[in-house]
């Protein structure tokens, strides 16, 4: 939405200039995002959560054909929301379906591609819709046609489509298909994924009993899973998840990429849009790290640490445009939407700006993948897709209300702004403090030893897997595992001082 904000192509034909307008405009898709949040959990446990996201690729499609027809604001709304039912199935599932699949030693890894994904489509898109400002006299043309939107939002359709053939050569979650007693097809996914292929690699036994205990407590306790969400025990983590993702949206971030060409406006820079995109770039660029280090340096660290740094640059940003700042004298018809604006002081704008980009490296290295990470980790199999749908349904109804918030703060309360969202940054610091518990190196079966072993969250569990245990017991042979009858699965016989 941020590329076509600042065209005169954009502004004219849907009569739009910041305001309620704008923000309805924009709060359209996390709007649809929030229902599909809250029913895919339902898609991915009866279909599996790969069909899950195929259906929000056909949404995705058809929304973006709305889209891109659109003939006025009514149309384009519709499109958005139809769109962001896509967005929040996907954004629910995506991270189940690769914490369901990846070795925990890789998990945050696996599970932080999804956000590095995320941040090169910001960033293509991006690019794609300052090509298109380009178009019918450039966007400083009055009479700029509507080029300049449509084609973005047809090219959009392209990449739904690849999605949607490709994960026919993906396989079920080997954890989806033991829920169903399809265990022939559980242990054939597991050995492709983490023993060569091989049924009895010593890892692949160790993981199949892990899922096959842990369904078999859950049956026995028959709780249904819409119960087990409100049970004491398991109401922490779901409230934990959901604040996670609430904390990720106050945070700032996504204001930031909604309305990045309005901050630089205000900040008075030379080309708004071509400043803008800098920030696109260090959110692709400062991803990177947490990909490579997020599963050695944990998830905890990145959230207290994150939210303390971004409150930080917030902070700044808020002094300085509170400082230097005045009131807009409108002399820019663009810039009408701000009230707000630094003007004469080139030396506060660039450091406005370079705190600005400070924020979103911040967040790119920190809350960026791990917001999606712990979720989608800290729940067991039973509840696993409810509970991450609720926490992604908190994300995007957060979004929404945010997405339609700031443009109307940024012109009634200016740099205060960013003081309140400073302020959000660091309560979320103080409640990852004192709840968030580390999840490396665990797997997804033993997360109710890490929340249920009695100890505060800063002093976290031992190190160490009860996977890597039962690993090590078969390869001594003093352990037997009653593996499903597929190919020639190996049974080695119990020593009883060494049986778990």
């Amino acid at each position: 939405m941020s590329g076509v904000l600042g065209t005169y192509g954009y502004l004219n034909y849907f009569g739009v200039n910041g305001g309620y307008r704008q923000g309805g405009i924009t709060c359209a898709m996390p709007a649809g995002s929030f229902v599909g949040a809250l029913a895919s959990s339902f898609i991915a446990d009866k279909y599996s959560r790969k069909i899950a996201i195929q259906i929000g690729c056909i949404f995705w499609t058809v929304g973006s054909i709305f889209q891109t027809a659109a003939n006025g604001i009514a149309l384009l709304c519709v499109g958005r929301v139809v769109a962001g039912v896509c967005v929040g199935i996907c954004s629910a599932m995506v991270p189940v379906y690769q914490a369901e699949i990846a070795q925990k030693e890789i998990r945050g890894r696996v599970v932080s591609l999804q956000q590095w994904a995320i941040t090169w489509g910001i960033l293509i898109q991006y690019f794609i819709q300052y090509g298109s400002s380009f178009t019918q006299g450039g966007p400083d043309n009055p009479n700029q046609g509507t080029a300049c939107f449509r084609i973005p939002w047809a090219i959009q359709i392209v990449p739904a489509i690849i999605l949607f053939c490709g994960l026919f050569f993906f396989p079920k979650s080997p954890r989806w298909l033991a829920s169903k007693d399809r265990w022939e097809e559980a242990i054939h996914v597991l050995a492709n994924l983490h023993g060569g292929g091989d049924v009895n690699h010593p890892k692949v036994l160790a993981e199949y009993q892990e899922i096959e205990e842990q369904l078999r407590f859950e049956r026995e306790e028959a709780v249904t899973s819409y119960k087990a969400l409100t049970e004491r025990k398991m109401l922490k983590r779901v409230i934990l998840g959901m604040s996670i993702q609430m904390w990720s949206q106050l945070s700032g971030m996504n204001v930031m990429m909604y309305y990045i060409v309005y901050v630089m406006q205000g900040a008075g820079v030379g080309s708004p849009l071509l400043t803008a995109s800098i920030q696109y770039i260090l959110n692709v660029v400062m991803t990177l790290p947490a990909i490579i280090w997020l599963d050695k340096w944990g998830r905890r660290p990145s959230l207290v640490l994150g939210a303390f740094g971004m409150a930080t640059f917030l902070f700044i940003v808020g002094a300085l445009e509170g400082s230097y700042g005045q009131p807009n004298p409108h002399t820019d018809p663009r810039m009408d939407a701000l009230t707000w604006v630094l003007i004469g002081h080139k030396p506060v704008s660039k450091a406005i700006i370079a705190c600005s980009y400070l924020f979103v490296c911040t967040f790119a290295i920190t809350w960026g993948p791990t917001s999606w990470t712990y979720p989608s980790e800290i729940y067991p199999s039973k509840i696993r897709a409810k509970a991450v749908s609720l926490s992604t349904a908190s994300n995007w109804i957060w979004n929404c209300a945010l997405a339609f918030f700031v443009p109307p703060a940024l012109s009634n309360i200016n740099w205060k702004t960013y003081m309140m969202f400073g302020t959000f940054n660091s309560a979320a610091c103080i409640h990852m403090f004192l709840t968030a518990p580390e999840t490396k190196g665990k797997t997804l079966e033993e997360m109710d030893v890490v929340f249920e072993s009695g100890r505060p969250a800063w002093k976290g569990v031992p190190k160490g897997s009860r996977l890597d245990e039962v690993q090590k017991k078969i390869e001594e042979g003093g352990l037997k595992i009653a593996a499903p009858a597929v190919g020639n699965v190996r049974e080695t016989e119990i020593d009883p001082e060494k049986a778990v």
